[in-house]
């Protein structure tokens, strides 16, 4: 079991007593999980307040959907979106992330009083690790296969699970090149982005490989489409207890977090999951 400190802004987290919690507020009309519920502002800084009550540890905001086969949003447009939500969230004190790939909407909501940049391109604007690198965040480094307009037309790898714990690796390892420092990373394997079922399965069968390259690991696998198929569940909203699934899975392989839509049936999950793991580590110390 990996029990990991992350430093994030000006705040330090850690799974060390339970695993996180990050829930999702997306300020977008075409987010697939929740339909525009929160694209306006009101709503949105709303839900976020809801979620931190529900226990969430973490706010993750969003104003991009990243579904297979989005189209991108202007930078000025996306910023609109999140960054009164984030200065609304984290004057309430609560640690807020911001989902985004453009450095400036980082920039804007890390001022705003973001703590962390959850950068699913991983750094591929040039400016990104300099904004993440100076305003000394957190940062979350995901894995995906292409684009998010095109990422589920073919995807293909020999060794999913070796293809994608070495493409982590390297780049953290850049990260840390690129003058972020190395407590400050945390990484995620990007399920259902640019993979097959199968890829997503093997991947979360063997979270262990991936928390083993030693950085904290997020995992979002909040009621995407594959699970949806594997439960016969087509209606995204009615996946949170499948979800709750791969909670516990996560856990068990000692994740730092796990970013979910349901705070409250994903906390009891995990909870229990985290009161089971931590009794076989204190029965082998002796506790």
């Amino acid at each position: 079991m990996n029990f990991l400190d992350w430093r994030l802004r000006s705040t330090t987290v850690t799974n060390r007593e339970h695993t996180l919690i990050v829930g999702v507020v997306n300020v977008t009309p075409d987010s697939f999980s929740d339909g525009g519920d929160f694209s306006k502002m009101d709503e949105a800084i709303a839900h976020g307040r809801l979620l931190a009550a529900q226990g969430a540890d973490i706010v993750d905001v969003g104003g991009e959907s990243t579904r297979p086969g989005a189209a991108p949003v202007a930078a000025d447009l996306e910023s609109s979106r999140v960054v009164p939500v984030v200065r609304a969230l984290a004057g309430d004190g609560i640690i807020v992330s911001v989902d985004t790939t453009k450095a400036t909407v980082a920039a804007e909501a890390v001022a705003a009083g973001a703590e962390i940049v959850n950068d699913i391109s991983a750094l591929s604007d040039p400016e990104m690790a300099a904004v993440v690198a100076d305003s000394g965040a957190g940062v979350v480094l995901m894995h995906m296969q292409g684009i998010p307009r095109t990422m589920q037309i073919d995807p293909q790898y020999d060794d999913v699970v070796a293809e994608v714990g070495d493409w982590l690796a390297a780049l953290a390892e850049s990260a840390e090149s690129s003058g972020i420092a190395p407590d400050r990373i945390c990484l995620d394997p990007g399920i259902g982005f640019g993979k097959t079922i199968y890829h997503n399965l093997r991947l979360l069968g063997d979270l262990h490989a991936l928390t083993a390259i030693g950085y904290p690991l997020l995992i979002g696998v909040s009621r995407k489409s594959f699970i949806g198929a594997i439960a016969g569940i087509p209606e995204a909203r009615n996946r949170d207890v499948a979800t709750a699934a791969t909670t516990a899975l996560g856990v068990a392989a000692g994740v730092i977090g796990v970013r979910v839509h349901d705070v409250p049936g994903n906390r009891q999950s995990a909870r229990v999951s985290d009161a089971i793991v931590r009794s076989r580590i204190l029965d082998e110390v002796g506790g």
